[in-house]
């Protein structure tokens, strides 16, 4: 991070000289009862998918969100159903579907004025024929009042403090696909000032004419994002301009502008290669803020997204003259790879990609919210004199668009605007509540290699407890990445800390694998079931293989399945290893996803490998049968031993959010049975449920994540489960390690 210390200087000597004007008496007579605040922190605790609205099997778009006076009714945009929401949050912790107002266009942001809501929509035939308008919906009756056409199609939309005026953003968007896809291209854009004086039937406009502001294409401006302060001056963005401008409401003039420069970036990742490595760089990079927001003492912030060539993957501060005050360089990146949401997939792009950034006072608190786009996570910071102090990240859902603070309610709001009901992704209205303690998120979080960067870390697919240390357990990323690692992980803290990491080496070389199971054997070496594809194995797939690693991460030992077994693979692999040590042998018990060729239905099989013999044998374990309403399959997602005999396993369907409705933990005893080998009669085993996990994923407030993929007990009993969070690819990114303290004797 970069700072200006003179613009921060004359920052705090403003703050100095307010504090020397209060009296001496009453600083005399609190002095000694004064206390050093308590730091307060936002937890989530509800989160409502918004086809609630509509229907479960609609595509549904949360994009701009804005609240009503009380901050009791949130209203949004969806563009996808062209429509505008509503969701009543008397009770925010209980948010209740409170219908939709349909709008005959694609809406594309709005605004609450009083008992109004102005909504912008784009009615554009295409790129070059543009046009739209604002509707003004009367929030009460859920009526459209007025129409009121702009001349263009608008963006963003923003009302001033003391509701006199609505500033619209109307961008009139380029192309992409026409020429070379970068500007100039006709018409250019502009902003709308409405007048909002008296009823809305005598509002009026005035248009602001921006062609010739920007440097970089003076004819085409492309305004994005508006905010206002409480002068009543709105502060613009021209993202691919890379060029922001005030403007007077009162008199319609632009009083300056500046270029939002650029930045040097190094300690990122810019490869795609199914690694997270902080070794590049990028120089020269224009930030391409996307929103913006006033901060005090004339400040304003930018989330800084990129478009055309640019995005820096941070935020920034100016003064009110456009000066670079503050940068957040690296840290954003940084940041997101520590907490397991870096979206590798994104880095030959813009990296997390910052679009969002909010500013509101809560009590004594002066609160900046950083949204970043592709790693599903909202970044809280407070203003201090000597500039922004980073406070949390907050999950959210999948593409956090809109962010609402509602101060007078100790509430924030997030818009999360993607939906893909295959992919178990709602779109979702996320509402945090301001004033817990100590942050519930995020549950893990990844200490700093010895050159300072964080150790980058996602996808976590098994845990496993050192049998000696209760606060130690290890973990894996399965397949989403590359050189297969075992990550050390301190449990008792809050959040856990990846501590260590331990490269895999074969030979000299790392190995890719496909972890999905962990296991500490009585030799102190770890055992790792690795999914593979049976007699569909290719040069890009694998076996099923369980192998066996050192401390230091050599691999000692590979073992796989009988060729006839891996003949009757249809997909689904090993899913978890447990390791049992009895009479001096020690066998290792392997949990299959699903049922195999031949195998009964709804029966997966669970392997026994005898270490001493080198023999596979197999019971069969009975699967509970799907009951989500968006169908799917249940499977197992990990195995852990008990006992001598006794198991426990993760069973689950393949749903998340409102479509999840089974993710349980089961136990079974194969005590008095005889596992049978390829061709035998595989005996089945009696389950009994241990724990309905679906109220501890509900419980951190969010969407119910779809994978719960490790399973452990540690030395002193208590029991912990993790999530994968796919690598943030097609996901939210956030990971939920659970203690669910002791479920066995």
């Amino acid at each position: 991070m970069s700072y200006v210390r003179s613009s921060w200087r004359a920052i705090a000597a403003v703050l100095v000289i307010a504090a020397l004007l209060v009296p001496l008496s009453a600083s005399s007579a609190t002095a000694h009862r004064y206390k050093k605040p308590k730091p307060r922190y936002f937890q989530r605790i509800a989160t409502i998918p918004v086809f609630l609205n509509t229907d479960v099997d609609l595509e549904t778009v949360a994009e701009i969100v804005d609240a009503t006076d009380d901050g009791k009714t949130l209203v949004y945009t969806d563009s996808e159903t062209e429509n505008l929401g509503f969701v009543d949050i008397s009770s925010p912790k209980n948010p209740v579907a409170d219908g939709v107002v349909a709008l005959g266009g694609e809406p594309t942001s709005v605004a609450v004025r009083g008992r109004y809501a102005l909504a912008c929509i784009n009615t554009s035939v295409d790129i070059i024929n543009t046009s739209g308008d604002l509707k003004v919906v009367d929030i009460n009756s859920r009526t459209i009042v007025r129409t009121i056409p702009l001349g263009g199609q608008p963006d963003s939309i923003a009302v001033s403090p003391n509701d006199r005026y609505a500033a619209i953003c109307i961008e009139n968007e380029r192309d992409e696909d026409l020429g070379s896809g970068e500007p100039p291209q006709a018409p250019p854009g502009f902003v709308v000032i409405v007048d909002l004086v008296g009823a809305p039937a005598n509002w009026s406009t005035r248009k602001v004419d921006l062609v010739g502001v920007p440097d970089l294409y003076p004819s085409d401006p492309e305004p994005e994002y508006v905010a206002i302060n409480k002068w009543s001056v709105a502060i613009v963005t021209m993202q691919e301009n890379n060029h922001t401008c005030q403007i007077r409401l009162r008199t319609g003039q632009v009083i300056r502008d500046w270029p939002n420069g650029t930045v040097d970036l190094d300690e990122i990742d810019t490869f795609e290669n199914e690694l997270i490595e902080l070794d590049s760089s990028l120089g020269d990079v224009a930030r391409e803020p996307d929103a913006v927001a006033w901060l005090p003492f004339g400040l304003s912030a930018t989330a800084n997204e990129g478009d055309l060539f640019g995005g820096s993957r941070g935020w920034s501060i100016y003064n009110y003259f456009g000066h670079v005050v503050w940068d957040s360089g690296n840290s954003v990146e940084h940041q997101t790879v520590r907490l397991g949401h870096y979206p590798e997939e994104r880095s030959e792009n813009k990296g997390n990609e910052p679009e969002g950034i909010a500013y509101a006072r809560y009590g004594d608190d002066d609160l900046i919210f950083v949204g970043s786009e592709r790693s599903s996570v909202i970044l809280v910071y407070k203003l201090r004199w000597w500039g922004p102090q980073y406070l949390q990240t907050l999950p959210a859902g999948v593409g956090p668009e809109g962010l609402l603070p509602i101060p007078k309610r100790n509430l924030f709001v997030v818009a999360s605007e993607v939906d893909d009901r295959g992919d178990k992704i709602r779109s979702a209205l996320s509402i945090y509540k301001y004033g817990k303690r100590r942050p519930t998120y995020p549950t893990v979080e990844s200490a700093d290699r010895p050159d300072g960067l964080p150790i980058p870390w996602a996808a976590l697919s098994a845990l496993a407890a050192d049998p000696d240390v209760s606060s130690l357990a290890y973990t894996v990323h399965d397949s989403f990445f590359r050189e297969s690692r075992i990550y050390a992980m301190d449990v008792t803290r809050r959040p856990a800390i990846i501590t260590d990491e331990i490269v895999l080496d074969d030979g000299g070389s790392t190995i890719d694998l496909d972890p999905e199971g962990l296991v500490v054997a009585s030799d102190g070496t770890f055992w790792i079931a690795s999914e593979g594809a049976g007699a569909a194995a290719d040069a890009d797939k694998t076996l099923n293989r369980l192998v066996n690693v050192d401390t230091d991460g050599t691999v000692l030992a590979i073992v796989t399945l009988p060729d006839a077994t891996n003949a009757n693979q249809i997909r689904f692999g090993f899913e978890g290893v447990a390791a049992v040590e009895t009479d001096a042998t020690e066998c290792l018990y392997v949990a299959f996803q699903r049922e195999w060729a031949g195998d009964p239905a709804g029966n997966a099989r669970i392997g026994r490998y005898d270490l001493g013999t080198g023999n596979w044998t197999f019971f069969y374990y009975p699967l509970d049968a799907p009951t989500s309403p968006n169908g799917g399959w249940v499977g197992l997602s990990e195995i852990v031993a008990v006992d001598e005999t006794t198991f426990a396993v993760i069973e689950r369907d393949n749903q998340g959010g409102p479509d999840a409705t089974i993710k349980r933990i089961y136990e079974f005893s194969v005590d008095g049975l005889t596992p049978q080998p390829e061709g035998g009669v595989f005996p089945v085993v009696t389950k009994s449920l241990v724990r309905d996990l679906m109220p501890d994923l509900r419980a951190p407030g969010g969407l119910v994540l779809e994978k719960v993929e490790g399973l452990t007990i540690l030395r002193n009993g208590k029991v912990l489960i993790v999530t994968d969070n796919d690598g943030v690819d097609d996901a939210s990114g956030e990971t939920q390690l659970i203690n669910l303290g002791r479920l066995f004797k």
